[in-house]
């Protein structure tokens, strides 16, 4: 490993530690063993994201809307043999401006932080970011997606996707949900993850915000009464309750909705996948929005 500039003088600028916000460190590294690496190699346990506060996002367009919505840089690991692109070398010299590391690094580096053969030219290690309860803006017709216990990476990425496509103004997280931080969350995103604000919550925690919304909370549920499209969703603010993947709602959560609606099905299929029924929960309210 070289390092092309000395460090700052007693920081540590390891992933985990709190870097300084002058210009970053530029280095190489060709080996899987570099300390460095290791630390953020670790990122892929979630026991490490929670230590840290830190988390990965491959590629360079998710790069950049992260840096373009303003979300903090830690560190930039890019392709040594590519660094000589354009864009590649614009987003590097913008990441050493803002104070942090950039390692270019081998191809075999790479494909040991990402755990994918061929991997994209760079990855960036960044800092969490969630948001209060209280400062989700539900003021006119927003629409929040409040998401119960889910457990599969890619549906929460895609409800991600799905929510900032359709303008939601923000998710709430209840309960065991899985990290939306993993790599596999973050890919599915595909960078939206750095446009919707993102809550967490207890159901405790949820409930007791619940008993101060003033607007419509619509849960989906296999024994929904009300079709999806018969709520007055114009009427104000919107919480869309989803819940797990197999269990649905608890009954705790069902029991807070003012309405349980269902999605009609003509085939055999006895329910949707969740990220396609919040999709079509979402845009539905939209519309409704809309139409005033």
């Amino acid at each position: 490993m070289s390092d092309r500039s000395p460090p700052a003088s007693g920081a540590d600028r390891r992933p985990g530690f709190a870097p300084t916000r002058a210009p970053g460190r530029v280095k190489e590294v060709s080996s899987i063993s570099n300390p460095i690496i290791k630390d953020i190699r670790a990122l892929a346990q979630k026991r490490h994201r929670d230590e840290t506060g830190l988390f990965l996002a491959e590629g360079l367009k998710l790069v950049i809307d992260a840096l373009d919505a303003g979300w903090e840089i830690q560190t930039l690991i890019v392709a040594k043999a590519e660094i000589g692109q354009e864009l590649l070398a614009k987003t590097a010299a913008r990441t050493v401006s803002l104070g942090a590391d950039l390692v270019e690094a081998s191809a075999k580096v790479l494909e040991a932080i990402t755990r994918r053969d061929n991997p994209q030219n760079a990855v960036g290690v960044f800092r969490r970011r969630l948001v209060p309860l209280a400062r989700l803006d539900l003021s006119g017709t927003n629409v929040v997606v409040a998401l119960d216990r889910v457990r599969d990476p890619g549906n929460l990425g895609t409800v991600l996707r799905t929510a900032d496509a359709a303008g939601a103004s923000g998710i709430v997280l209840i309960g065991d949900t899985v990290d939306p931080f993993s790599l596999e969350t973050v890919r599915a995103t595909m960078g939206s993850i750095f446009s919707v604000p993102l809550a967490r919550a207890s159901e405790a925690e949820f409930l007791e915000w619940r008993k101060r919304f003033k607007g419509l909370v619509a849960g989906t549920h296999m024994e929904g009464a009300i079709d999806y499209r018969k709520p007055d969703y114009g009427a104000g603010a919107t919480v869309l309750l989803m819940g797990n993947e197999q269990a649905g709602l608890t009954d705790r959560l069902t029991h807070a909705c003012d309405v349980l609606v269902r999605i009609p099905q003509a085939g055999r299929a006895d329910s949707l996948n969740l990220a396609v029924a919040t999709g079509v929960m979402l845009f539905e309210v939209r519309r409704g929005a809309l139409s005033l």
